[in-house]
């Protein structure tokens, strides 16, 4: 017979179990939990969409569209993509759900997203992020409330030492027109100097080639015209209200006049958490402000504003997690006990105590395994207890032992 080949998880794909799928909870669960305190309802979107959402969205010459979405045809024909990101999910289900009544709507998800690139520390093909989105609110306040939103996830999951707020503006319509129209003819008087990728920029993403990683464009986008020559009245008065909200709320930033956003429906506020921890792949929070991402998808001129997280990201800076336990193990001796420890257990379930029961071993092992579980109380059941209609409940810190009638163990465990 020939031997059967184990399948392997593909590559760029993780299984979790023990710490890791704990770190992964921990960020969910403080992500939900804050969410709620400043009112962000959730939302689910499909993990796949027509491609056409991505592609309009993200940019026909981004490398995300051309190279890395996962786009297969379905049987009826249709190009559907697995989702790269949320945003244009969520900006499509706004516009064919008649969301526009919800007005400004704040929402937020989380889940796995797809890309195809280079696994790394961090980064897989199949990976997850947390997202919270704005929509239909034009006033700086909604992006100090995100912005605050994303600084108290950070200080509730204690990852917030090391991790810098990096804040930027790309202006109103005519700011980011005019300062593009400069960088343009900057960059192409030092067209020379420039690396083969920036000159690919320059006729396509200009504003890219200042973030450049590499050092053949530092010197000409370091000396590139900044966008403070250009901002206008409105959009530096934008700006201001979002930089005085975050004082007023305690968030510290830095500005960072390098940060920018590629495609032209971004405006405005741009911003990304940093930090240093996680080698050159840095930021492990970014978002913006996107008023003409509905437009591009055929809808009214709607402003909108959102971030996006990394979980496994955020699950390597946080601190090892508490091992999950529980409250009460059971310890059933003989076929007897353990017929009544199923209705035992379920009671003490249902009325809110976590508990659980080691289905093999002697009294020793069974004890052990409570152990292991960091129970505070073990309840032993044998057949002379069962003849009494009561457990025996064994306080694990001290060792302490005091029969409880089985009628009333969830009034006696609950304390």
């Amino acid at each position: 017979m020939a031997k059967v080949v184990t399948p392997q998880a593909v590559r760029g794909t993780q299984d979790m179990l023990g710490e890791e799928a704990l770190r992964f909870a921990r960020v969910v669960e403080t992500f939900d939990r804050v969410r709620r305190l400043y009112g962000f309802g959730r939302v689910e979107v499909p993990v796949f969409e027509a491609t056409a959402v991505f592609a309009r969205s993200l940019g026909e010459t981004t490398d995300v569209v051309s190279k890395e979405m996962y786009t297969f045809e379905d049987r009826g024909g249709d190009s559907l993509t697995l989702r790269p990101e949320f945003t244009a999910g969520i900006a499509r289900a706004y516009l064919t759900n008649g969301w526009q009544q919800h007005a400004p709507l704040k929402v937020a998800t989380h889940g796995p997203l797809f890309r195809y690139e280079r696994p790394q520390k961090g980064r897989f093909r199949q990976f997850h992020q947390l997202d919270a989105e704005v929509i239909g609110a034009g006033e700086p306040a909604a992006d100090v409330e995100l912005l605050v939103f994303a600084d108290q996830l950070l200080r509730e999951l204690g990852v917030s030492d090391g991790v810098t707020l990096q804040l930027n503006t790309l202006g109103d319509a005519a700011t980011r027109e005019a300062w593009r129209a400069a960088l343009v003819k900057h960059f192409e008087a030092h067209r020379d100097a420039l690396s083969e990728e920036s000159v690919e920029r320059l006729a396509k993403n200009p504003l890219r080639i200042l973030d450049s990683k590499d050092k053949r464009d530092r010197p000409v986008a370091d000396a590139a015209p900044v966008i403070d020559d250009y901002l206008s009245a409105e959009a530096g008065a934008f700006f201001d209200t979002v930089r005085n909200g975050l004082e007023a709320a305690g968030v510290a930033y830095v500005r960072n006049g390098a940060l920018v956003r590629g495609l032209d429906y971004y405006r405005h506020t741009a911003f990304e958490f940093v930090t240093d921890r996680l080698g050159a792949q840095g930021t492990v929070l970014g978002g913006g402000r996107y008023d003409g991402l509905i437009e591009a998808l055929g809808g009214a001129h709607t402003p909108a504003v959102g971030w996006a997280a990394g979980i496994e990201r955020l699950a390597m800076l946080i601190d090892q997690p508490a091992p999950q336990t529980v409250d009460v193990a059971i310890v059933p001796l003989g076929e007897a006990a353990e017929a009544a420890a199923a209705g035992i257990i379920a009671r003490l379930r249902r009325a809110g105590i976590a508990c659980d029961m080691a289905y093999r071993g002697n009294m020793k092992k069974r004890m052990q395994k409570a152990d292991a579980w960091g129970a505070r109380y073990a309840v032993i059941l044998g057949d002379d207890e069962l003849a009494r209609g009561e457990a025996a409940v064994k306080t694990l810190a001290d060792g302490t032992q005091r029969p409880v009638p089985i009628d009333a163990l969830a009034g006696a465990l609950a304390g």
